[in-house]
C-alpha cells in the first residue's frame, strides 16, 4: 500500500491525467480533485472575469486575528508601510523586554511569509526592521504595529496571473541601437544555455526585471539597498529588497551592483525557464532609471570611471554584447522596483501598487478612468504637487498637498511602466 500526500499539478486537461491515476496499473484512490484554493498560507481564487489569483487574504486574516490576541485590539489602519523618508536605524527609544522581543520575532517571520506569498509592498520595511530582531527598541516594535495597519487597510492585495506579452517595443523600438562589440574584451559571448535542455513547447514567455538601489539606505553603516522586481509576461514571479554587501559612495556604484544582481537572476530565470522547456520570446529586458549606469552597460566605447566597480561593470555589458539582454533607462517617478528600496507615501506607492496587487481582472480591459475596481478610492489628501512629489511626512495620512504646477483639473502624467498593462491609470488624487 502506498499513501501519497497532496498533488498540485498545472495542466492543460487535468480530468485525463487523473482519470489516469485512477485507472490501471495506477489505481490511485483521490479525494478532492478540484481547484487549488488554498496552499501555504496563499488563496487561489477567480475574479470575476475569471483572472486567475493568488493572494494572502487569509494569511492577513490570520495575522490580524494573532495580533489582536497580543495587543488585546487591532491596528489602527495605515494607508503606508512606513512614513516617507524614515530611517529605524536612528530609533534610541527603550529597549524592548523578553515578552516584547517574542511579539517582534513572532511579527518580523509572519511578515516576512507573507512577502514571500504575494506582498512584495511591505519588503522594504520588513527588511529595514527584520535586522533588530535580536534587540528591538519600543519605536521598532511600532514601527512593525504599522507595517500590520497597513495590510489591515489593504487586506485584498493578490498577484493576477496576466499572460500577455508586455508591449515593450511601442516605446523603446523594436530593436536597440546597434554597436560592434567585437573589437571589445567581450566578443561575441554565448547565453548559458544547457544543450541537454528539453525542446521548448507552448506558448513563448518574455522575462523582464525592474532594477533600483537606494543609495546610504543604512545611514548608521552606510549600505546601499538593492530592489529588484521581475516578471514572466505581465505576472511578477519573483522579488529582491536587500542591503548591498558593501558601502558605496556613489549613486553610480550601488546603481550598478543592483544591475549586475539583476543580470545574475535573470540569467538564473531563463536558464531555469529553459529546463522547464518553456520558449522565450527573445533577450531579456531590464529598466533602470540611473542614465549612467544604462550608457556605461549598453554602449561598447563607454569607460568605466570608478575601478572598484569593474565586476559589476563588466558582467552587464557581457550579457548585453552577447545579445541577452536589454538594458533601457527610465524615469525613477516610472520604476516599479521604487517601493523595494525606500519608504514612500502612499500617493507614490499607489502608481505601481494598485496595478500590480489591487486591480482587479484584467487590466487591459480597464477604462481610462481615475477609479478602477480595487484602487484606493480615499487616499488620505487632496491633489498632489507633482513638481516635488508632494512631501508628506506622514505616509500619505492626513496632510493635503496641492498642486503648484499644473491647473486645477490637470490629470496627472501617466506612468510609463503601466504601458504593460496596456490601460495607464489616470489620477488626480
Amino acid at each position: 500500500m502506498v499513501y501519497v500526500d497532496d498533488v498540485l499539478t498545472a495542466l492543460k486537461n487535468p480530468e485525463e491525467f487523473f482519470a489516469q491515476l485512477r485507472s490501471e496499473p495506477c489505481n490511485y484512490i483521490l479525494k478532492n480533485v478540484e481547484e487549488p484554493k488554498y496552499h501555504l498560507g496563499g488563496d487561489f481564487f477567480r475574479d470575476k472575469d475569471g483572472t486567475f489569483c493568488y493572494g494572502g487574504q487569509t494569511y492577513v486574516k490570520r495575522l490580524l486575528d494573532n495580533y489582536k490576541m497580543m495587543f488585546g485590539e487591532l491596528p489602527t489602519p495605515r494607508y503606508s508601510p512606513m512614513e516617507k523618508d524614515d530611517k529605524p536605524e536612528f530609533d534610541d527609544s527603550k529597549e524592548l523586554g523578553p515578552d516584547g522581543i517574542q511579539q517582534y520575532q513572532s511579527l518580523i517571520g509572519a511578515a516576512q511569509w507573507l512577502i514571500s506569498l504575494c506582498r512584495f509592498d511591505i519588503a522594504q520595511s520588513v527588511m529595514s526592521l527584520g535586522r533588530f530582531r535580536c534587540a528591538p527598541r519600543q519605536g521598532h516594535l511600532e514601527r512593525l504595529q504599522r507595517i500590520i495597519g497597513y495590510l489591515r487597510k489593504r487586506p485584498h492585495g493578490a498577484i493576477r496571473f496576466r499572460t500577455e506579452i508586455p508591449k515593450w517595443e511601442d516605446t523603446f523600438g523594436e530593436d536597440p541601437v546597434k554597436f560592434d562589440w567585437m573589437e571589445t574584451v567581450y566578443g561575441c559571448p554565448q547565453e548559458p544555455v544547457d544543450p541537454r535542455a528539453p525542446i521548448p513547447k507552448g506558448k513563448v514567455v518574455r522575462t523582464t526585471s525592474f532594477v533600483d538601489a537606494n543609495l546610504m539606505h543604512d545611514a548608521v553603516t552606510g549600505r546601499s539597498c538593492s530592489g529588484i522586481l521581475e516578471f514572466l509576461n505581465q505576472t511578477p514571479v519573483d522579488w529582491f529588497s536587500k542591503r548591498q554587501d558593501q558601502v558605496e559612495t556613489a549613486t553610480y556604484g550601488s546603481e550598478f551592483m543592483v544591475a549586475r544582481q539583476g543580470t545574475e537572476r535573470l540569467t538564473d530565470l531563463r536558464y531555469t525557464l529553459r529546463s522547464f522547456g518553456v520558449p522565450l520570446d527573445g533577450p531579456a529586458w531590464m529598466f533602470g532609471d540611473n542614465k549612467s549606469v544604462v550608457t556605461s552597460s549598453t554602449i561598447p566605447h563607454s569607460t568605466l570611471s570608478k575601478r572598484w566597480n569593474a565586476l559589476s561593470y563588466h558582467r552587464v555589458r557581457e550579457a548585453v554584447a552577447g545579445g541577452w539582454l536589454r538594458f533601457e533607462h527610465i524615469p525613477g517617478t516610472e520604476n516599479a522596483s521604487d517601493i523595494l528600496t525606500k519608504p514612500l507615501a502612499w500617493f507614490m506607492m499607489r502608481v505601481f501598487v494598485e496595478p500590480l496587487l489591487l486591480w482587479r481582472g484584467d487590466t487591459a480591459d480597464i477604462p481610462s478612468a481615475p477609479n478602477p475596481e480595487g484602487s484606493d478610492t480615499s487616499p488620505g489628501h487632496g491633489t498632489r504637487d507633482c513638481s516635488d512629489h508632494g512631501r508628506d511626512s506622514t505616509g500619505g495620512g492626513a496632510s493635503e498637498v496641492t498642486r503648484q504646477s499644473e491647473p486645477a483639473g490637470t490629470p496627472a502624467r501617466s506612468v510609463l511602466w503601466n504601458n504593460q498593462y496596456a490601460a495607464l491609470m489616470t489620477e488626480d488624487d
